[in-house]
């Protein structure tokens, strides 16, 4: 009973819009990770989406996000890193 299930995927309308992100934070607990995508503008930003993974989707997503990768590099060559950000505090302040 190996068949594959067709699974129809609905989105609605805000969603299939999409979200820029130009940042990410992780964080974790035994239970979960959060991913944060953020829009970040100097001197602030604002978090457009947060994700909820389990480490077991985690760990695959990172394997199908590095096959990826090496796709697209195969396909349009090696993609060159930005420099690190200037500044090294990113995240919530509580004052």
């Amino acid at each position: 009973m190996n068949q594959q299930q067709s699974i129809n995927v609905k989105i609605d309308d805000k969603t299939l819009k999409g979200a820029y992100a130009n940042n990410m934070q992780i964080a974790f607990s035994p239970e979960e990770f959060i991913l944060d995508f953020m829009n970040l503008f100097p001197p602030q930003g604002i978090i457009v989406s947060r994700v909820f993974i389990s480490p077991g989707h985690m760990k695959r997503m990172v394997a199908v996000l590095a096959d990826t990768l090496k796709k697209y590099e195969a396909q349009h060559g090696q993609i060159k890193q930005a420099s690190a950000p200037t500044h090294s505090e990113i995240g919530f302040r509580t004052e």
